[in-house]
């Protein structure tokens, strides 16, 4: 989930104008071209709706890209996973989380490719793994290898962005990839997952993507992030309500393949590989209540522990806010 040129070489970048009494502002927002509920309304012009303004596109392949690209002003809002978060929060970077865009789950797996001998995290010495680094997939790639007592740098751990997995997985040039969907779906029409994210959760590393912006431009633009929150919030709730109406054969499905330039056949299994929390849920103590600067917390420990950052905060209490979820009308259930 990198720099306005380079950074738009893979996830994707939405441009909201806002307009304000007397002049036009352009809101720039990344995210990334993983399947989601909330590509529906991008498709049907919610988001337009929402803030009145026009809105543009542009592709991000990682959390890390991302995140560069908020810290340097490039964009105001942005989509990244909990690792690049936490990287970016413990260097120094201004900015907070304002709603979690899904528990990560399913759609992000280690994938082993047919006819490379890995049966086994074990098995993975010697072997040629890609993951993008400092990704969520980054992260649990590191943490079920030192779950499973096997030392990193025995593994051929390779910093590939998605496109290029896909192209590498293809080709037969690394044997295995840590990485999220669509490329993951790609990669196991030829091979098998070992373990996805739900799983590596359920070990104690639980992962999470997050819509996260700067601290100056969510106190100069507070309604633009309600209206925000607010519209993602409903696509949530429609999708927990009615999951069958991402199904194939449905609109929504063909809206989010379209878009993503996915296969509408699987649409339904990669959105469906990560949790939406509701409002409610949002503001909860488990999530931007509390439970999600304690997972940034966490995660920047790890990362430290693997050193991919140097130095830890005292405290990750400001790398989260709950203000907009409040603010925003309740998702209907």
């Amino acid at each position: 989930m990198k720099n306005a040129t380079r950074l738009a070489a893979g996830g994707i970048l939405l441009v909201l104008a806002w307009q304000t009494p007397g002049a036009a502002q352009t809101i720039r927002v990344g995210y990334q071209n993983e399947p989601d509920p909330s590509h529906v309304a991008i498709v049907d012009g919610l988001y337009e709706k929402a803030t009145g303004g026009k809105i543009e596109w542009r592709k991000f392949d990682s959390g890390a890209s991302v995140i560069t690209a908020l810290a340097s002003n490039a964009i105001d809002i942005g989509y990244a996973g909990s690792s690049p978060l936490a990287a970016g929060v413990t260097r120094g970077a201004p900015i907070e989380a304002f709603l979690v865009a899904g528990l990560i789950g399913k759609a992000e797996g280690l994938v082993v490719r047919n006819g490379s001998g890995i049966n086994d995290v074990k098995d993975l010495v010697g072997k040629k793994v890609a993951t993008p680094f400092v990704s969520t997939a980054h992260y649990s790639l590191l943490y079920v290898l030192k779950h499973d007592g096997v030392d990193a740098t025995k593994v051929n751990i390779l910093n590939l962005q998605p496109p290029e997995i896909a192209a590498a997985f293809v080709r037969g040039d690394v044997d295995a990839a840590y990485v999220w969907d669509p490329v993951l779906a790609k990669a196991k029409e030829s091979g098998k997952v070992l373990i996805d994210s739900a799983e590596v959760a359920k070990l104690g590393g639980p992962t999470f993507v997050a819509w996260i912006t700067r601290k100056d431009y969510a106190a100069a633009h507070p309604d633009v992030l309600k209206a925000f929150t607010r519209v993602t919030l409903e696509t949530y709730a429609h999708f927990r309500k009615d999951p069958d109406d991402y199904k194939a054969g449905t609109a929504n499905a063909k809206k989010i393949a379209d878009f993503n330039g996915a296969k509408v056949e699987e649409i339904f299994e990669e959105v469906d590989g990560a949790y939406y929390p509701l409002a409610d849920e949002q503001a909860s103590n488990a999530l931007l209540g509390k439970g999600t600067a304690d997972a940034i917390a966490a995660t920047a420990a790890f990362l430290k522990e693997q050193k991919k950052v140097d130095e830890l905060l005292p405290n990750y209490a400001g790398s989260i806010t709950a203000e907009f979820v409040k603010a925003a009308e309740p998702a209907s259930h």
